[in-house]
């Protein structure tokens, strides 16, 4: 048994991220590698993917083959369906709840200083990016959001500490070139006031780094990353 291109198939074939423990369990039972075997089989198959353009990335839910990121543009024209476009506002909502959560409703609209669509918020749960972790203990017990793994996965990301500091966005270098911004949800109305909150990465609040809208502008370009394609 060749444990190496069994694991090399099963991942090709897949049509998601694939475990370790979820690679072993499609071993028949009496030939299942052990932890370890499946490691190197896929540090090796890691390597002997270096150099070409495809790859195998780990994730959030596992590991995957997918195209290199440079030639997404090209592939993406095998296939009809036009990538979505999210609005700026939709984007800044995701960006607070991932460096700020948990967080409810409430405490996006002080942040942002206008209130949130509720199809904002029912895009992102169907979208499988947030979901309702917990309740907060005040009165009306609002929901707290927080990402997901499909949120990591999407945005080609293995852990929340791998999304950039604030201060590495408000310091790229996107360029001197205008790009145009999606128009803001019309269901959104201003708050009476707009109220900066600081924030970090870990969902710590602190005083060397505050969210304002410039800094979510920055967010929205960068867009967290860009999802690759992957291979079933």
């Amino acid at each position: 048994m060749n444990t190496k291109r069994i694991v090399e198939a099963i991942l090709f074939a897949a049509n998601r991220p694939m475990t370790i423990k979820q690679i072993q369990e499609t071993f028949p039972e009496l030939e299942q590698p052990d932890t370890l075997s499946v490691q190197m089989a896929l540090d090796e198959i890691a390597r002997d993917y270096a150099d070409r353009p495809i790859g195998l990335r780990q994730l959030a839910s596992g590991y995957r083959f997918q195209v290199r990121e440079g030639l997404s543009p090209y592939v993406t024209r095998l296939f009809e369906e036009k990538p979505a476009r999210y609005s700026r506002a939709l984007l800044e909502t995701l960006a607070i709840i991932a460096y700020r959560q948990p967080v409810t409703r409430g405490e996006i609209e002080d942040i942002r200083g206008v209130s949130v669509s509720s199809s904002i918020i029912q895009t992102l749960l169907e979208r499988e990016w947030i979901r309702v972790i917990a309740h907060k203990e005040v009165p009306g017990r609002p929901a707290l959001f927080g990402t997901t793994k499909q949120f990591l996965d999407y945005f080609n990301l293995t852990t929340l500490s791998e999304l950039p500091t604030l201060e590495e966005i408000v310091n790229f270098d996107f360029g001197n070139s205008p790009q145009p911004q999606p128009e803001q949800d019309h269901s959104e109305r201003p708050q009476t006031a707009e109220i900066e909150q600081p924030v970090s990465p870990a969902g710590q609040t602190g005083p060397e780094t505050a969210v304002s809208e410039t800094e979510f502008d920055a967010q929205t370009e960068a867009g967290l990353g860009a999802e690759n394609l992957t291979l079933h």
